[in-house]
């Protein structure tokens, strides 16, 4: 199936025209022509079958034939990913998770980030595209850079983690007043048995720029019911901590 994706296009659509460029690709790579059937996306859950009724590679227009809604996925995994210093490596964890199964990410500026501005627009595309190739019905969302003070003040459903490098032993966030649930909940567990141990299927992760979290940003996040998860033994890069625990989560919740 050759998906297109526009995002206007909505179930009250009779006809759909294309832009420029993908009348161009219609018409002079595909070699489409009066007739030829095409499916389209709105990234909302919406498939488009249409018939073409004109193909020029300046202008292609379609009438649409059926509209199928498809339900969005019951599993909910939201990423909070910090920017890495070079733009093609946070392109990569966006086109592979996308890829593997995604529900929002959220860009987080951290106190060691070294890249604090994102082109969400590129970004944006990037999704769109991974999203279309891989026959997605439901786009990945893809919020604006905020702070992680700022993302930690929202409000949460499901299971909150955060990956984070620190040495568990180095850093105490228990008191005597602490019961003994309370100091399991603060150790740093594998994210698998945490999510063997879990019901929910809805997940918020945190991972943390190539500098790590601080330790005031892991004190924090703990505060607002984060628990502390490792994605293994060796230390990995951000892009890839991020694509370990999206499949990680995919991987449990769907099997």
């Amino acid at each position: 199936m050759q998906l297109f994706f526009d995002s206007n296009i909505t179930n009250d659509s009779n006809t759909h025209s294309f832009s420029r460029e993908e009348s161009k690709h219609i018409a002079k790579v595909l070699r489409k022509k009066e007739g030829d059937l095409l499916h389209i996306t709105n990234g909302k859950g919406w498939l488009f079958e249409v018939k073409i009724t004109l193909a020029t590679p300046n202008k292609c227009i379609s009438e649409v034939k059926t509209a199928t809604y498809n339900e969005a996925n019951k599993l909910n995994i939201h990423l909070a990913v910090a920017p890495t210093k070079m733009n093609d490596r946070y392109e990569w964890f966006l086109e592979k998770a996308t890829e593997i199964g995604i529900t929002q990410i959220t860009p987080i500026i951290c106190d060691h980030s070294e890249r604090k501005m994102i082109k969400k627009e590129r970004f944006e595309k990037i999704i769109q595209s991974a999203a279309k190739q891989s026959l997605q019905f439901h786009f990945p969302i893809l919020n604006d850079a905020v702070t992680l003070k700022a993302f930690l003040e929202q409000k949460f459903e499901g299971d909150l983690f955060i990956a984070h490098c620190e040495d568990q032993n180095n850093n105490d966030h228990n008191d005597n007043d602490h019961d003994e649930q309370d100091q399991n909940d603060q150790e740093k567990i594998s994210l698998k048995k945490r999510l063997e141990e879990s019901s929910t299927n809805s997940c918020t992760v945190l991972i943390g720029p190539e500098g790590d979290f601080s330790t005031q940003e892991i004190e924090g996040a703990l505060s607002k019911n984060f628990l502390p998860i490792s994605l293994g033994e060796t230390r990995l890069r951000t892009e890839t901590a991020a694509i370990v625990a999206v499949h990680s989560i995919n991987f449990s919740k769907n099997t």
